[in-house]
């Protein structure tokens, strides 16, 4: 994960991927509490509505972009099939991820 700017919040940890079934299951990785609230603080800046969070993801060493989604008073990392597939995660396992927030280039209205 690279980028030019600085990223507002630059974090790593190990969580458990979890799943949440809806019309189609989805498979998420809960922010460690010890994190949230310095998601929350980048999301001032970083946020562009309905409380996600644009972010620079890395999971199982696979990296891509994402959103982090507000759950709970916490924040899950969606996982796409695609990064699932090419890093062979499965539901309940426990993996490595990094996530970086980054500012949003979009302007506030």
């Amino acid at each position: 994960m690279s980028s030019r700017r600085q990223p507002l919040a630059d974090f790593a940890f190990a969580g458990e991927v979890i799943e949440w079934r809806g019309p189609a299951p989805f498979f998420f990785i809960a922010v460690p509490p010890e994190w949230v609230a310095e998601v929350r603080y980048a999301a001032r800046l970083a946020s562009y509505g309905w409380g996600v969070v644009p972010v620079q993801a890395t999971a199982g060493g696979v990296p891509f972009t994402t959103s982090l989604f507000p759950k709970d008073d916490g924040y899950l990392l969606p996982l796409k099939a695609a990064v699932r597939e090419k890093a062979k995660i499965g539901l309940g396992d426990m993996i490595a991820v990094q996530i970086r927030v980054m500012a949003n280039d979009c302007p506030k209205t």
